[in-house]
């Protein structure tokens, strides 16, 4: 019985597959088993997660296209772990994320979900900035109509928890993270460490998902607090969708990306050269790998 269970949902992500699952395959902290959830990929996904020759990695695949959010619960309910992760398809994790959460879960009882900071890069492998982030449960719930700064792929949280509140699905396209910390936050406990942990790859912002995922999670907050009569967070919740909408059309915009990545402050030094340090020793560790269906891909490789 591993002490985490890593669930990883991918769909045609063969070019940051490999990368992904090598930052976690390769952590300080061991004991954990990679579940690849995999949602009806056509490309050499599935072939990438087999691969590895990992006895860590389980591949959960039935060819067909379901949801994220279906994914996932698929993965909830075939965990072994006392902790379940969340990791993305095309993201990073340093090698003491793990290690790190695993410590305060075990240290603090009452908390149910743990994330940590993390860094924006983009394709190319430079980093452009860092998410903003709340560090207590407290300061994560003070605005619960407005959204909550816990970043999805840098999730660790009990298995319990994650059996009892699940994601909704099939009725949520998208906002399935939020509205999950929406619907739960009453009876939980969050946290975020202060920590730099995951490195998170951002593309131009697309305009139209971005709607998408607004009207979602708009729709998740009336439905909840009009259930519960909290008609005052039910008018807040409006008026905080209707005022993001002009910043969402300047992160469309290559000056507004810019800023976007740079809304949970300036990287330091430090942490831009642990950065590069990582991706340069996760594509050597690849190059050793030599996994036949991920080469020919575009490598990433880190800045000069």
């Amino acid at each position: 019985m591993p002490e985490v269970s890593v669930l990883l949902p991918v769909r045609d992500g063969a070019r940051t597959l490999a990368l992904a699952m090598v930052s976690v395959l390769e952590q300080s902290f061991g004991d954990f088993e990679l579940l690849v959830l995999d949602d009806g990929s056509v490309d050499a996904s599935p072939d990438i997660a087999l691969g590895f020759g990992d006895p860590r990695v389980r591949l959960l695949r039935d060819g067909m296209k379901k949801s994220l959010a279906a994914r996932l619960n698929q993965g909830i309910a075939a965990a072994a772990g006392r902790h379940i992760a969340r990791m993305d398809a095309d993201d990073v994790c340093f090698p003491h994320r793990f290690a790190r959460q695993v410590a305060r879960l075990n240290a603090e009882p009452t908390l149910d979900l743990l994330g940590c900071r993390a860094l924006i890069f983009d394709d190319s492998g430079t980093a452009t900035g860092l998410f903003p982030y709340r560090l207590t449960h407290e300061e994560i719930c003070a605005r619960p109509w407005n959204g909550f700064y816990l970043v999805h792929p840098s999730w660790m949280g009990r298995t319990d928890w994650f059996r009892r509140h699940r994601y909704r699905t099939p009725a949520l396209v998208r906002s399935q993270d939020q509205e999950l910390l929406l619907r739960a936050y009453p009876d939980s406990r969050y946290a975020v460490l202060d920590e730099v942990l995951l490195g998170y790859r951002m593309g131009p912002i697309t305009l139209r998902n971005t709607l998408s995922q607004r009207r979602c999670l708009l729709e998740a907050q009336i439905s909840l607090f009009a259930h519960q009569r909290q008609w005052r967070s039910l008018l807040l919740a409006m008026l905080a969708t209707g005022l993001k909408l002009p910043r969402d059309l300047l992160f469309a915009t290559s000056a507004g990306r810019r800023w976007r990545d740079r809304r949970g402050g300036d990287i330091s030094p430090a942490i831009e050269q642990a950065w590069n340090a990582l991706l340069g020793s996760l594509c050597r560790r690849l190059d050793q790998l030599q996994l036949p269906h991920a080469r020919g891909l575009p490598p990433l490789r880190p800045p000069n």
